[in-house]
This record gives structure tokens, C-alpha cells and sequence, in this order.
């Protein structure tokens, strides 16, 4: 596979992955602009009202004829956040031409599909369709309400939003319920021309076509991009600290069967000059996967927690753990949480659990090349960091991490944040009074 990266337009930047390894190519487009907490619903909200219809194919079924027309290809709406970085945008799945009869493939036409969508949506007076945002307006509220369902990723939420109260971390990648409420179809087209003018575009292509092809496509899809002055300040706020001298504790209450322990560290001073290969080798040998200190020790052979797993955000710079536990374990399972990560200070990684971390990284590294969606979010994530190499490079690093650099990642994180999600005994008990 040959990666290029090339300024097609102002400030939009292709980056083309040639491969014959697929029967689909893929290609996205992503804005991206700073998060805050007065425009995240806004820019989250765009592409999904973007993708209900353009000047050319006015609604949902028309433009679904016309995919129907390109054998099949798809262009959805997608919304991340890396770091403090938001990006917004399509993601196109197009059936290569030497599948297609006479062989002849729709690169050309899905672009121009996707130049429609972005540059020319259905409009009344030059503004968005109020029905079309009203209605999408919805499905997010929806959707952003629907967060405390998994109590899981919920807990984990609320844990970044205590730990990073003070920065745009704590917005999540849809915003917030009373920022979404306040939104309306003037206030949005106003939005819609600022990211337009103002927010760097990347793009990524993996297929069959060269790049000098894809460039020629998405030129004539893009011409009529207007560009004002690009915001090239984008960025995510490193901080190094905990906020106090001793971890903050939150604790919240709402009727759920087991308790949820999240804790949440700075990296530290590693973070200066990140070492991405070994970052993600301490994360495997600390929480993520079966052979982890919190899995074996933890959950297996203390048996805390129902279950326990770490994740590091090498954008942001946190560390965070996970843990189901019952809810007269909060204590002990806190305190063996930080034991193990103790041990790792100390350094005592043993080599059976290094190398089935480094395996582990590893493996998955060199399967991401299987996966043109996995692909598109690791080299995006890349480009944000201004790193240039791919996976199977970093999975050649990765087998190079030493335990000495495991322990003094360990040793640079401090503790920020501790959150407990509990049962609601009065909720549980109203509930109990109702039932009988």
C-alpha cells in the first residue's frame, strides 16, 4: 500500500492509499473545526441534516435512487472526536469498477454525489430546511439522551466531564442536551458557512484508482468550495497535572444493579514527547485485554469486579480505567486498581506479560490493514498528531517497547479524578412500592 498526501484546494488535503486489495473503495471527507461547548450539537448536527437532500435530488428517497443508480455505493454522515478536535463529515463506500459490468467504475459520479451533498443541500432562501433540521434535531436529542442507557460508557463520560470540567474534553463528540435544544435552522445555516469558509478538510481515498484520478474527481467536486481564512489553530490543550494534590471523588446515584468505578489519570510529563508504540504497549500491560494486570488480578484472582479495562487517549493525554463492581467493593477494588498500577511503577512487568502485550498490539496493528474503515480513522488520528507512519510500522515500534518504558510511563501519570456511579436506594425503592 502507497500513501500520498497532497493539498488538492485551499487548505483540503487528500490522502490516497493505493491498493488492489478490496472490491470496494473507500473515501471520506471530514471538516474539521475546535470543539466547544456552544457549537458541538451544531457541527454534529450538519451532516446528518446535509445527507436529507440536495438542490439536484431534494430528499432521503431520491438520493437513495440515485446510490441505487452507482450499484449500491453509500455515503453516510459521520461525527468523531480526536481530542479536542471535532470532525464532521461523509464516509463513501464505492464499488470498484473491475466488479461492475463493462468495467467501468463510479469514483467520478459518487464524488460529484458528495460534493452535492456538501456544498449544495436542499434550501429555501438560501437556508437550511427547517423541517429537515427540526427533524434531525430530534434524532440527536435522541441520541444524546440515550447515553445513560449503557451505564458502562456513561460512567466513563461522566468520569472525563468531572476530571476535565475546566476544557473542551468534557464535550462530548454531540454536544450537550441544552445546547441542541437551542438550535434552530437560521442559526445552523450560519454555522454551516462558517465551517465552510473556515475549517480544514481531510480527506482520505483507499482503492483502486491513482491519485493524480481521485485528485481530478474531487477537484471538480470541490471547485466551488468557498474558503475564507482557515482556522489552522485547531488543536488539543495537553495538560500535564491533576488539577489537586489528591484525586477528586464524584459520586452519583441512579437505579442500576452494579456499581460503575471509573478513575481517571494525566499522563504526565511522557506526554512532552509522546512514544505512541509505547504508550499502547503500558495500556495492554495495565488494562486491555485478557492477559492485563487488572483482568488477571483483579477480576480473575481477587474477583472485585465483574469486569475491569483500562484505554489510554494518546490525543488528550488520559489514562482511564473501568470497573463493574458491587457496590460494598468500591473501597477494595479502587485500592488494588492502584496497587497494580503501584507495580508498574516498581517495575514489575514480568516478561510473560510484555510480550503478550506487545503480541497483542501487534496483531491488531497488522489486521487494521484488512479494515479501510480502521485504516481511515488511524491514519486521520495520525495526521492530527503529525505522525507519518502506518500501522505496520508502528507494529515493528511496538515490538521494541522495554518494560523500562512501560514503568516510566506508570511513573508520569497522577490521579485526577474518581467517579462512582451507585445505586439510587430511594428511586429502588419507589420502584419496589410501585410493583406491589
Amino acid at each position: 500500500m502507497e500513501l500520498t498526501r497532497t493539498e488538492i484546494l485551499p487548505g483540503v488535503w487528500l490522502n490516497a492509499l493505493h491498493t488492489e486489495k478490496f472490491k470496494t473503495a473507500c473515501l471520506s471527507l471530514s471538516l474539521l473545526t475546535q470543539l466547544t461547548r456552544e457549537t458541538a450539537s451544531m457541527n454534529a448536527l450538519i451532516p446528518y441534516v446535509l445527507r436529507r437532500g440536495t438542490t439536484r435530488y431534494p430528499d432521503m428517497e431520491a438520493l437513495s435512487a440515485r446510490m441505487d443508480e452507482l450499484y449500491g455505493a453509500a455515503v453516510e454522515p459521520v461525527v468523531r472526536r480526536i481530542g479536542e478536535i471535532q470532525c464532521l463529515g461523509f464516509y463513501a463506500s464505492i464499488p470498484e469498477g473491475d466488479f461492475l459490468p463493462g468495467g467501468k467504475g463510479v469514483l467520478h459520479e459518487v464524488c460529484e454525489l458528495l460534493g452535492s451533498l456538501l456544498l449544495s443541500p436542499a434550501t429555501r432562501g438560501g437556508l437550511l430546511l427547517p423541517q429537515y433540521v427540526d427533524s434531525e434535531k430530534e434524532k440527536l436529542l435522541e441520541a444524546i439522551r440515550s447515553r445513560v442507557n449503557d451505564k458502562r460508557s456513561y460512567a466513563l463520560m461522566r468520569c472525563v466531564e468531572e476530571m476535565c470540567c475546566y476544557e473542551d474534553f468534557a464535550v462530548g463528540r454531540l454536544g450537550s442536551e441544552s445546547a441542541c435544544e437551542n438550535i434552530n435552522y437560521k442559526k445552523l445555516t450560519r454555522q454551516y458557512h462558517s465551517l465552510l469558509q473556515q475549517s480544514p478538510v481531510e480527506i482520505f481515498y483507499c482503492g483502486r484508482a491513482t491519485e493524480r484520478e481521485v485528485r481530478a474527481c474531487l477537484r471538480d467536486a470541490l471547485i466551488t468550495l468557498p474558503r475564507g481564512e482557515i482556522d489552522t489553530e485547531i488543536g488539543t490543550d495537553l495538560r500535564m497535572n491533576a488539577l489537586e494534590e489528591t484525586p477528586r471523588f464524584t459520586e452519583e446515584a441512579l437505579n442500576v444493579n452494579q456499581g460503575q468505578l471509573c478513575i481517571g489519570w494525566r499522563l504526565g510529563e511522557c506526554m512532552e514527547d509522546p512514544d505512541l508504540a509505547s504508550l499502547l504497549v503500558f495500556n495492554a500491560v495495565f488494562g486491555a485485554g485478557t492477559s492485563s494486570k487488572l483482568f488477571q488480578n483483579v477480576r480473575e484472582k481477587l474477583q472485585l469486579c465483574y469486569f475491569a479495562g483500562s484505554l489510554v487517549d494518546v490525543h488528550k493525554g488520559l489514562l482511564l480505567v473501568s470497573a463493574g463492581i458491587d457496590f460494598d467493593k468500591l473501597d477494595a477494588a479502587r485500592d488494588e486498581i492502584f496497587s497494580q498500577l503501584d507495580s508498574m511503577k516498581r517495575g514489575e512487568i514480568s516478561a510473560e506479560e510484555l510480550a503478550a502485550a506487545k503480541a497483542g498490539i501487534a496483531s491488531d496493528l497488522r489486521a487494521m490493514t484488512d479494515s479501510q474503515g480502521e485504516l481511515e480513522g488511524f491514519l486521520l488520528s495520525q495526521t492530527l498528531d503529525g505522525l507519518d507512519y502506518g500501522p505496520l510500522e508502528l507494529a515493528a515500534l511496538v515490538e521494541e517497547v522495554t518494560a523500562e518504558e512501560i514503568s516510566a510511563i506508570a511513573r508520569s501519570t497522577e490521579c485526577d479524578q474518581i467517579y462512582f456511579l451507585k445505586k439510587d436506594e430511594e428511586e429502588t425503592e419507589e420502584q419496589e412500592q410501585d410493583g406491589e
